[in-house]
């Protein structure tokens, strides 16, 4: 785009830059709520709410993210993950958890955002310095698996997996 093409559209190489930002955060925000509903909704499983989370975040969201903060923007808005910590903290509270924290609900939702988004750019570098070798290095998904694993774990979260029907028949939690 022409320093002309962005002072007609957008004033400002700040205010492109800024239109980027809501842009980005709109799409990620409605991706979170579809995928938060499809959890909750449809009874998909954990996994499939990360997984939903870090696919935004594959299509450029985290890049451009990474490179809004690279370029001294930072976002002011609150609560963006507020579905995604709703969601998991009444999961907390109904698999019988006595006053869980809210706060470690959202220590955890914002570890997992943190991960998933700088993941894109960062992760296959990341995965080598830990001592990941080969083709490994440049695949998330062993990493998504344990992001799922222990928010299970950490959080305390089981639900009914749609795919999963232990012995027997019956519909017994599992952790997912």
């Amino acid at each position: 785009m022409t320093d002309a093409g962005i002072a007609h559209h957008f004033g400002s190489r700040d205010a492109l830059l800024l239109a980027l930002l809501h842009h980005g955060g709109r799409k990620l925000r409605d991706a979170v709520q579809l995928a938060t509903r499809t959890w909750v909704d449809e009874g998909a499983s954990l996994a499939d709410l990360v997984d939903a989370i870090a696919d935004v975040y594959e299509r450029g969201y985290g890049a451009l993210a990474i490179a809004l903060h690279a370029a001294g923007w930072r976002d002011e808005g609150v609560g963006m993950l507020d579905p995604v910590v709703d969601a998991l903290h009444r999961v907390r509270t109904s698999n019988g958890a006595r006053h869980p924290k809210r706060s470690d609900t959202r220590l955890a939702v914002a570890a997992l955002h943190q991960a998933l988004a700088t993941d894109p750019t960062y992760g296959p570098a990341f995965r080598r310095s830990a001592g990941i070798q080969g083709p490994a290095a440049n695949q998330s998904g062993e990493q998504r698996k344990w992001w799922t694993d222990t928010l299970a774990d950490v959080l305390n979260i089981t639900k009914p997996s749609p795919h999963h029907r232990p012995a027997g028949g019956t519909d017994a939690p599992t952790r997912t």
